[in-house]
């Protein structure tokens, strides 16, 4: 997994057997910083073709670079059946526009999945978004049918959090409420406004606010955080989801070009992830429900100190609790979501995705 905060590739070595989930190892490959620049440089923004068809095939070289760097001298290569591999997501319109006469909603990650399969001789799932669009679905989330398997309880509603460059929930119910439909969404911008804003503060030394200290020593801008709570996408009801698209280096250029001291929007648009994660929460889940948070927003003391304070009567913890590393959980979803096509099992929730109907996820490159 590579995801919308660009820090790098997540692997996880996951075991799946009579339907237990269970992690062995998990390694994190930083970007480079010249990929991580070319890879923002294409994210949502002007480009050129042969830009991204370069990166495509060059992320599928550092995919199988890390796959087998986290396996080395821990699990033989050979004793792996099956990757699942997320790509890395340069644009996303979950919802369809007017394009040349047809409306059209658009997902798109590169990382090629057949120099994957060549380089480690192994099966590669991959794509899994596209055929939820296909489907009438907003091509995310897909993470919520992994939380249903990792963390259902029998009588307790369980809210899975996870705080990557976008924050989202899943509202697990329980079994005795099986039936009833998850509600999962994009709650709005979790570490990617803080991050945008952290490179410019530090011109490039830094790449995120370490425990919160910038924030927690600086001044929330409360007319500015009101406006930005006000903000379209808040007042969207779910399946929603939320990307660069909404919160990315423009939202942060704009925040920028304000004048209002770097470390005060630092600080702001740190309590701006926490307020949008407390409402979507409050709004959407019973008032004394379990949260699970994941995600390297769980790193970020400050944000996690406010988030406990705006949700007193939740009980917040993290995925390492129930055996989940936090940094791992999006990696390992996408092994378990990988598992379930080879098993012929449809993997989205159309509750989650707004999709028309629960479809085969992913594309099939054979060792």
């Amino acid at each position: 997994m590579s995801g919308t905060s660009l820090d790098g590739i997540d692997v996880a070595v996951v075991e799946i057997a009579r339907g237990r989930i269970q992690p062995l190892i998990f390694k994190t490959t930083p970007y480079p910083n010249a990929v991580r620049e070319a890879l923002l440089s294409v994210s949502n923004g002007m480009t050129h073709t042969a830009v991204i068809a370069r990166l495509h095939f060059l992320l599928g070289e550092l995919y199988a670079d890390a796959i087998r760097a986290t396996c080395h001298r821990r699990v033989p290569l050979k004793s792996i059946d099956l990757i699942g591999m997320h790509g890395q997501t340069i644009f996303h319109e979950g919802a369809p526009i007017e394009y040349l006469g047809h409306r059209i909603a658009s997902t798109f990650q590169i990382g090629d999945p057949a120099i994957v399969a060549e380089r480690t001789g192994i099966r590669t799932i991959s794509n899994f978004r596209e055929r939820d669009i296909a489907a009438g679905g907003r091509g995310a989330p897909l993470v919520p049918y992994v939380d249903q398997l990792l963390f259902r309880h029998r009588t307790k509603t369980r809210v899975a959090l996870n705080i990557g460059g976008i924050a989202n929930i899943s509202v697990v119910h329980p079994l005795t409420q099986a039936k009833k439909p998850t509600i999962a969404f994009d709650t709005g911008p979790g570490n990617m406004v803080i991050d945008a804003l952290v490179r410019r503060m530090t011109d490039g030394k830094a790449a995120f606010d370490r425990a919160g200290d910038i924030a927690r020593a600086a001044q929330v801008h409360s007319k500015m955080l009101d406006g930005m709570l006000r903000d379209p996408y808040f007042k969207l009801a779910p399946p929603k989801t939320a990307g660069r698209e909404q919160f990315g280096q423009d939202f942060a250029a704009g925040l920028i070009a304000t004048g209002v001291p770097l470390e005060d929007l630092i600080a702001t648009a740190t309590e701006f992830t926490v307020r949008s994660i407390a409402v979507a929460i409050a709004t959407h889940a019973p008032p004394e429900s379990e949260v699970i948070a994941s995600g390297g927003g769980i790193h970020n003391t400050h944000l996690m100190q406010r988030l406990r304070a705006l949700l007193p009567a939740v009980s917040l913890t993290t995925s390492a609790d129930f055996g989940i590393d936090p940094d791992a959980k999006e990696a390992i979803a996408f092994a378990a979501l990988a598992h379930e096509f080879v098993q012929h099992r449809p993997a989205n929730l159309p509750s989650a995705t707004g999709a028309r109907r629960a479809v085969l996820l992913g594309r099939d490159t054979p060792a």
